[in-house]
């Protein structure tokens, strides 16, 4: 036991301290977890309104499109990818809108050029796995949230991004493929979209 009075004062204080330096790290390490689990909350959110966007286009006899990309960012939903006609795109905007803890869409869909030969369809799919792997092989780029979808040489990049200048690379990232004849940006900045 401690008999000095000064010594007894600062080992108090001392014990104050711990005490209130553990409380404060509690209450920091309680604030991280709810953060932690508020995102993964989300993401586990915007995957279940992806998946039931996905179901809805499938299910629509006038979409039932595989060729639509469906990406969820905070409820946002943005739908890209080649239709056949300007009615796909209203039904697909519709269809999505329709589904619970949607809160906008994102349109970036474009209308297929029907006449697509079998040569084509070939270099298309190289020419989309050699934009995947340029952006793979880009540190700047989180590529596996950027979807690429190639038609006749025109490459149409669509997905979420962090910011305008991560897109602006992903599009020169994607000019300097061989075979690329145009670049079609459809990505969507993450901060830009509503909550």
């Amino acid at each position: 036991m401690i008999k000095h009075p000064k010594i007894k004062a600062c080992a108090k204080a001392l014990s104050i301290c711990s005490l209130l330096f553990a409380a404060s790290a509690c209450t920091k390490h309680n604030d991280i977890e709810q953060v932690d689990t508020a995102a993964i909350v989300s993401e586990v959110d915007d995957t279940v309104i992806s998946t039931k966007v996905k179901e809805a286009l499938l299910a629509s006899d006038d979409v039932k499109s595989f060729a639509i990309k469906v990406r969820t960012d905070r409820g946002a939903v943005e739908l890209s990818g080649f239709v056949n006609n300007q009615q796909q795109i209203e039904r697909s905007i519709g269809l999505a809108q329709r589904v619970k803890g949607v809160k906008n869409v994102v349109n970036q869909l474009a209308i297929k050029d029907n006449s697509t030969a079998a040569n084509n369809k070939i270099s298309d799919d190289l020419v989309t796995a050699t934009v995947k792997t340029a952006l793979l092989n880009d540190g700047q780029l989180k590529s596996l949230e950027i979807s690429v979808v190639t038609r006749n040489g025109e490459v149409m990049l669509s997905g979420f991004v962090d910011s305008l200048a991560q897109a602006n690379h992903a599009v020169d990232v994607t000019q300097g493929v061989e075979g690329v004849a145009t670049v079609l940006n459809h990505m969507t900045v993450k901060n830009s979209v509503a909550k």
